[in-house]
């Protein structure tokens, strides 16, 4: 199976060249990650209509997968789209109804499957708290201990408040680049330590049996 994987952001790319070889067996399977400047939102109508230049992931989906599904027209068994992007605080059903109505619309409709990170794609390293300490031994317990897996809490603050000196309110100060920078560092020093068969959070382990029921 080739499985092509869109991300809405470097960081996500970054956690999934580390952790897609963990799940997959990577000489029999391939894959490509192609990531995007954020999350962006589904046009309305369904038609993309914005700069393909500005690569933000929704509102350029409709094109995407339209032109996957002409690629793969012939080799739909052969091939795969994994969709992962964070739910932030949208209602989870709602999001997936709107996401497969842009994947419905596709004649001929790529193979598909939509992987969300619940509430961000700090979730999955927050399910390996191990991990996390590992790569960071001054971890703060305090912020560890208290989340609750897949919660809405701001999880990207939680992670920063626990392994970022100066925490989330030092990071959000110094702005959308840098807190890019850091979380693509973070995926970077945690994932190489994470056990992926014994991840707490809920929407990580969804993923991890998507890709492992592609591949049977």
């Amino acid at each position: 199976m080739n499985f092509e994987f869109l991300v809405e952001d470097v960081s996500g790319k970054r956690m999934l060249e580390i952790l897609v070889p963990k799940i997959i067996d990577a000489d029999i399977h391939s894959f490509r990650i192609h990531h995007y400047k954020g999350i962006g939102s589904i046009p309305k109508g369904l038609t993309t209509a914005q700069d393909a230049s500005k690569r933000v992931l929704l509102n350029q989906l409709p094109r995407l997968l339209a032109g996957y599904g002409r690629t793969y027209r012939n080799r739909q068994n052969e091939n795969v789209v994994i969709v992962v992007c964070d739910l932030d605080d949208r209602n989870k059903n709602d999001f997936l109804d709107e996401l497969n109505d842009v994947l419905n619309a596709c004649n001929p409709a790529p193979q598909t499957n939509f992987c969300l990170a619940i509430e961000e794609g700090e979730a999955w390293l927050l399910g390996d708290i191990n991990a996390i300490k590992t790569a960071y031994p001054k971890a703060r317990d305090n912020f560890l201990n208290s989340y609750r897996n897949d919660s809405i809490c701001g999880t990207w603050e939680l992670l920063a408040n626990a392994i970022y000196s100066g925490g989330s309110k030092k990071l959000n100060k110094l702005g959308f680049a840098e807190i890019g920078k850091q979380k693509s560092e973070w995926a970077i020093n945690i994932c190489p330590y994470m056990d992926v068969n014994n991840n707490k959070s809920p929407s990580f382990n969804e993923f991890k049996r998507t890709l492992e029921r592609e591949c049977v």
